[in-house]
């Protein structure tokens, strides 16, 4: 390996180890018990606060997140940590308002809860697509950025890489399920903060000459402090990527609440909890971690620019600061990115599981037993993780922008997504035809701003047809009342929780035409 002595092969190999046995251990189960679907999709409702938050984290933290963000860090500085704080605000927002209806009405998944509110046609709709992103863009971006990472530390060839990664996950997560993955996260978690706090550390002490992280944090401030604008003016050269005020009032919001709350690779550890409580504590622990990450993965990158002014491309900061790590430390360091990569795989492949056995298998092989299901989840990981492993090269291998392949793709979903939820929870009058409207009119919509108008900031434009999108869904609703009575009578609408006054519903729809109207003029 390149850039890894004997000592921190060692420490990589006990952490391998040790992961795996860990696994195992926490996914016995009692004697005499045998796991069934609860136990195997969502740890049978037994999960604690700490476990939740940790294990959010980890999901949401990979490879892409910690190489591209402290890239982000170098090129464009402390304006990139807009996406983990304001994650942190939307993580409250989902315990608040959204998590209390998904647990009342005890779910598996996300496109259970939409057959509960509207019919079994946008259940399907929904499962479909979200196996084909989570397989075909999700998981197999996950293998080949994390490949990449692993190939500039240790030199070793890509696709052996990527071999080993789906190998590793696999391995601890496939026989205990959501169980395995969560609790092992809490060690992805600690690995993932303790590695980067001391690579901040180091970096900052660096740029000190050994005179202390604060007298670095000032030199950083007084030599860079460029890096420290928080919006992005039109004459930047990253404007595209963040530009200025949208940020926080338009289109970053949108694909906040869709990655928090209605994304069944994160929301699933919420659905585990023991408790509302649990899983309300456990969205507050992942909000404290989400405003320390910029500490952890953007701080570093902006080091860097300091310590390596002419390095490019900028993703290659955070690798680059590791080759400056001690022995033993390198090791460590090396393993936090490796368990960040491996838990977000593992996390990806039970949903994709979960999604495919509880919505769609269940539907065709009903009153199959308990057992059953989790044998089918078992080998749905296995074959999905088959399937990313062949395709991942073909679709990613001559993209410069893996990261941007995913934004690209899942932005043009990502306001229908979001139109459906909110407007299912909050408007009684939504149907389901104005809920598959909005997602149909989301790619179309979408696809016709990016050929219209290719100047237009991603941002901005995933705020525009969220609002076009929430238009047509309430104006779809609103004339078809032949197909809401038809709902109504087949779906017990009034099961889930959300507000069915006649004066709620008026006063959601001025929200909806007022928070349109603001947006279109200030974009």
């Amino acid at each position: 390996m390149q850039q890894l002595s004997t000592l921190d092969v060692g420490i990589f190999i006990v952490y391998v180890l040790g992961l795996i046995t860990i696994a195992y251990f926490v996914s016995r189960e009692k004697v005499g018990h045998k796991k069934d679907a609860s136990d195997y999709f969502l740890a049978g409702n037994s999960l604690p606060w700490w476990a939740i938050g940790a294990s959010l984290i980890a999901a949401n933290i990979s490879a892409e997140q910690i190489i591209g963000m402290s890239g982000s860090g170098y090129a464009m500085g402390l304006a990139i940590a807009s996406y983990e704080w304001m994650a942190a605000i939307t993580l409250i927002i989902v315990g608040k308002y959204f998590l209390p209806i998904f647990l009342k009405n005890k779910i598996f998944t996300m496109p259970q809860f939409l057959e509960q509110r509207f019919n079994h046609n946008v259940r399907m709709v929904m499962a479909f697509f979200w196996l084909g992103v989570y397989i075909l863009v999700n998981l197999t971006a996950i293998l080949w950025l994390g490949a990449l990472a692993i190939n500039t530390v240790t030199g070793v060839d890509i696709t052996v890489a990527m071999a080993f990664l789906g190998l590793f996950s696999l391995a601890y997560s496939l026989y205990g399920g959501l169980k395995a993955v969560a609790y092992t996260d809490i060690i992805q978690v600690v690995l993932l903060v303790f590695g980067g706090l001391f690579l901040s550390y180091t970096t900052l002490n660096m740029i000190s000459n050994d005179n202390g992280v604060f007298q670095g944090f000032a030199l950083l401030l007084e030599q860079a402090p460029q890096k420290f604008d928080m919006i992005l003016s039109p004459e930047h050269e990253h404007y595209m990527s963040l530009p200025g005020l949208s940020v926080l009032l338009g289109g970053m919001w949108i694909m906040n609440i869709s990655y928090w709350g209605f994304n069944q690779y994160i929301i699933q550890r919420a659905l585990a909890a023991k408790s509302l409580g649990e899983a309300q504590k456990g969205i507050v622990f992942a909000a404290f971690l989400k405003v320390l990450m910029p500490v952890i993965v953007v701080l570093p990158g902006i080091a860097a620019y300091i310590l390596m002014p002419d390095l490019e491309p900028a993703d290659k900061a955070y690798p680059m600061l590791m080759s400056l790590m001690p022995s033993g430390i390198k090791g460590l360091v090396f393993a936090a990115l490796v368990a960040a990569i491996v838990s977000s795989l593992g996390s990806m492949t039970n949903s994709i599981s979960t999604i495919f056995t509880m919505d769609i298998y269940s539907h065709y092989r009903k009153e199959r037993s308990q057992q059953h299901y989790v044998k089918v989840g078992r080998f749905v990981s296995l074959g999905a993780m088959v399937i990313a492993l062949l395709t991942t090269r073909p679709l990613l291998g001559e993209l410069d922008q893996a990261f941007q392949y995913i934004q690209e793709f899942t932005g043009f979903f990502t306001p229908g997504i979001v139109v459906i939820f909110v407007m299912g929870m909050f408007w009684k009058r939504t149907t389901s035809k104005g809920a598959l409207t909005a997602a149909l009119g989301s790619a179309v919509l979408s696809l016709t701003f990016k050929l219209a108008m290719p100047d237009l900031p991603f941002m901005d434009r995933v705020g525009l047809v969220f609002v076009a999108c929430l238009l047509l869904a309430a104006v779809v609703s609103h004339f078809d009342k032949g197909a809401a009575q038809e709902q109504n009578q087949s779906v017990d609408i009034d099961s889930v929780e959300f507000a069915t006054s006649r004066s709620y519903n008026v006063s959601a729809m001025a929200v909806i035409l007022v928070v349109g109207a603001f947006y279109v003029c200030w974009w």
